[in-house]
C-alpha cells in the first residue's frame, strides 16, 4: 500500500476523545520496547511519525494515526514495563479495556512480539484479553533480521505455541530493518479494512 498521507490526529485517554469519523481502525498492542513505533514507521515509510524512544513506557495514551484519510492505526500503551507505577498501569488498563470493549470501528489488533524470545506471560495475557473481546489478532513477530535464517521456523513455531494462536489468526514474521514481512502485513491489514 502506498501511504501518501499519515498524521497523528489525537492522543486520547477516554471514549469522548476518540475520532468521530467512523473510519475503520487497526490497533497495535505490544510490550513496551518491542518495536511498535518502528513497525508503524516502516509500514508507512516515515522515519518518525510514531516516536521511537529508548525509554520504554512512553506511549501513555491511545494515539490515533490517520492513514491516507481512509483508516486509523491506533497505538495503545505498551505493557509489561516495570518502571511505571501500579496506579499508572491500572489507569492504562482501564483505558485499553474501554477501547477494546466499546469501539465498533476496530477491525483487528496487531499484537507485536519479539521473535527472538518466547512470548512473555504479558504477551499471552494480552492475546487472551483480545480473544475475550472476540477480536481478530494479527501477531507481528518483529526483529526477524536478528534471527539466523535456519532458526526462524523454530522461533515462529514457539511464538504460535506459546500464545496458543487460534486458527483464524495470522502470525507474520517481520523486520523493521529489512522490511521483510511488510507486504504480507499490508495484505492482511487490507483484508480487515475491506
Amino acid at each position: 500500500m502506498k501511504v501518501n498521507n499519515a498524521e497523528i490526529v489525537i492522543s486520547a485517554v477516554s471514549k469522548k476523545q476518540y475520532p468521530g469519523d467512523r473510519l475503520p481502525e487497526i490497533a497495535l498492542a505490544g510490550r513496551s520496547n518491542v518495536g511498535k513505533s518502528s513497525f508503524i514507521n516502516k509500514l508507512i515509510h516515515r522515519k518518525n511519525l510514531a516516536r521511537t524512544s529508548s525509554k520504554p513506557g512512553k506511549t501513555q495514551t491511545l494515539n490515533f494515526y490517520k492513514i491516507n484519510e481512509a483508516f486509523y492505526f491506533v497505538d495503545v500503551p505498551g505493557y509489561g514495563y516495570a518502571k511505571v507505577s501500579k496506579k499508572e498501569r491500572e489507569k492504562w488498563g482501564t483505558m485499553m479495556e474501554e477501547y477494546f470493549e466499546t469501539r465498533d470501528s476496530l477491525k483487528a489488533v496487531m499484537l507485536i512480539t519479539d521473535i527472538r524470545h518466547e512470548p512473555t506471560a504479558d504477551d499471552v495475557q494480552m492475546y487472551e484479553f483480545l480473544k475475550y473481546f472476540e477480536l481478530p489478532v494479527i501477531v507481528i513477530a518483529t526483529k526477524l533480521d536478528k534471527v539466523p535464517k535456519g532458526k526462524r521456523a523454530k522461533h515462529l513455531k514457539r511464538t504460535k505455541q506459546t500464545l496458543q494462536v487460534e486458527s483464524g489468526d495470522i502470525v507474520i514474521p517481520f523486520s523493521a530493518e529489512t522490511g521483510e514481512g511488510k507486504d504480507e502485513a499490508w495484505g492482511t491489514i487490507r483484508n480487515y479494512l475491506n
